[in-house]
């Protein structure tokens, strides 16, 4: 009877820290978003393995896409046109792609995943970081979190518009709000473990729970 407890406590403990490593090894996982019915991948990693299928057209060329000069652009616009481009230059040279994968800086391509997807890696990737800060950019959190700071709402918000210059990276644009939330989050005594930007011009400051 003691050899039997002993090993239904061992067991116990063992599941117990496997559940505590799943839990914190999703901490950085999310769901991305599709648009225009392809997953599009922001600063985030697929877990699935890929082949590059093209580059898609950027910096100069990108500028073509936009109005031009100073503009008041939301980081979600600037995703948008990645995918537009996408898919304008695979019909152009009749080549297809699963998802776009856009780094932060001023690069993006096209990939197509190299197997089948399955419940565990379907539109799943891992987040970057940002002055140490996970980084969900129009993805969400696989991991419950609470609302620790919303900036989609009153004077405050307008301190976090991103009206930046057509040249701008994504990633260039993010830090923005990732400095502004972390000195908010300081000045009002918060902690915080990421930030997650769903569209427009805002972005919330979460702690995962």
């Amino acid at each position: 009877m003691k050899t039997l407890r002993i090993l239904l406590t061992g067991a116990l403990l063992l599941s117990g820290l496997i559940s505590a490593f799943a839990q914190g090894n999703d901490r950085n996982l999310a769901r991305v978003s599709r648009l225009q019915g392809y997953e599009t991948y922001v600063m985030c990693d697929p877990l699935r393995d890929y082949d590059v299928v093209f580059d898609i057209a950027t910096g100069a060329k990108a500028s073509s896409l936009l109005t031009g000069g100073l503009v008041n652009e939301g980081v979600s616009d600037k995703i948008t046109q990645f995918v537009n481009r996408a898919m304008k230059q695979a019909k152009k040279d009749g080549k297809e792609f699963d998802a776009v994968l856009i780094s932060g800086g001023k690069t993006a391509v096209a990939i197509k995943f190299k197997d089948a997807a399955t419940e565990k890696n379907r539109s799943i990737g891992r987040v970057k970081k940002l002055n140490g800060l996970d980084v969900y950019v129009m993805n969400e959190p696989l991991s419950q979190y609470e609302t620790v700071l919303d900036t989609r709402g009153g004077a405050k918000a307008k301190s976090y518009l991103t009206g930046g210059m057509v040249n701008n990276s994504i990633e260039e644009d993010m830090a923005q709000f990732v400095k502004r939330i972390i000195k908010e989050a300081e000045e009002e005594k918060k902690t915080i473990d990421a930030v997650v930007y769903s569209g427009g011009k805002s972005a919330i400051a979460v702690k995962i729970k």
